[in-house]
């Protein structure tokens, strides 16, 4: 039963034929009953922070979470922007700050960051506090609510916050699945969701991206998807971090072609000399998201 239930879910949620040829989407049953429960426990909340990917910080937000959120106090937290393009990023920083909403870039979750954090979202509760309430107590204690697409760091944070393994993190995404209140600090608790994707990726690049940055698992979208598009993308920039990492004389080539060729630099044949796509696949995506590929960005802002 099990194991229909699995297969059911993967069916209706991969790669599903459309008029441009194909779309990805990943909006599974725990998702949805997340989205109902993350509505049910706002009202016992004083803030959320949303959690983001600094290499496309808009795709990795969730328009069914900021609806859901509505007019509750928020702060956007972007993260892993060391693996972002510099140049790209100062675009996104200054997009951002024409926005309402407080927002945070950070690259590391060291004591310094997590103190900001915790800083900024007290300050942005307190002010809501006083205006709603002049005569509320301060030592109230801070309910905050973590929300995020999958592997953007919802776990690690806490656990960071928490100084203690108090929810489970691991290097792929759709790991929470409950919902859990952790105590981080003296009148703070966090309350611990499970990432949320949008119900519809509308473009398929989009689609793209979430499996590069890891989002969507590798075994919804294979590997070859978000692998392909990485090195088709790199090959368009003339990387040098491409060239160098994998020893191509010139990137006078095409996108299998490339891929074949890591495959030979990193071992990836059988015994009778064929390509193990499977392998080098997983390598390329190893590599791109611990940034052996070089910074990189997905979009730029829009324009106002």
């Amino acid at each position: 039963m099990k194991n229909k239930k699995v297969r059911k879910e993967f069916t209706e949620n991969m790669l599903t034929p459309d008029d441009s040829g194909g779309h990805i989407n990943w909006f599974p049953g725990h998702m949805n009953k997340a989205v109902k429960e993350i509505k049910k426990r706002l009202k016992m909340v004083d803030i959320v922070l949303e959690l983001r990917d600094a290499r496309s910080p808009l795709v990795t937000g969730n328009s069914l979470v900021t609806e859901a959120i509505g007019e509750k106090s928020r702060m956007i937290i972007i993260n892993k922007s060391h693996l972002a393009d510099p140049a790209i990023l100062s675009q996104w920083d200054v997009w951002f700050k024409k926005q309402e909403t407080p927002f945070q870039f950070i690259h590391d979750f060291d004591q310094s960051t997590l103190q900001n954090i915790i800083s900024e979202a007290k300050r942005i509760i307190q002010n809501r506090r006083l205006e709603s309430n002049p005569d509320i107590d301060e030592k109230k204690v801070i309910r905050m609510m973590i929300l995020g697409l999958p592997n953007t760091g919802k776990s690690t944070l806490i656990n960071k916050l928490a100084k203690r393994k108090a929810t489970k993190v691991a290097d792929k995404p759709g790991q929470t699945r409950t919902q859990l209140w952790v105590k981080v600090a003296l009148g703070i608790e966090i309350l611990d969701t499970p990432g949320v994707m949008p119900p519809k990726i509308i473009k398929y690049e989009h689609g793209q991206w979430l499996s590069a940055l890891h989002a969507i698992p590798d075994n919804i979208v294979t590997p070859e998807i978000p692998a392909s598009y990485i090195i088709e993308t790199l090959l368009k920039k003339e990387s040098s971090f491409l060239k160098d990492l994998y020893q191509f004389k010139d990137l006078k080539v095409d996108t299998l072609g490339a891929i074949n060729h890591i495959a030979e630099i990193r071992g990836c044949l059988s015994a009778k000399g064929q390509y193990d796509y499977e392998r080098v696949y997983k390598i390329i995506l190893g590599d791109f998201r611990s940034g052996k590929l070089g910074l990189m960005s997905f979009g730029v802002p829009p324009v106002l």
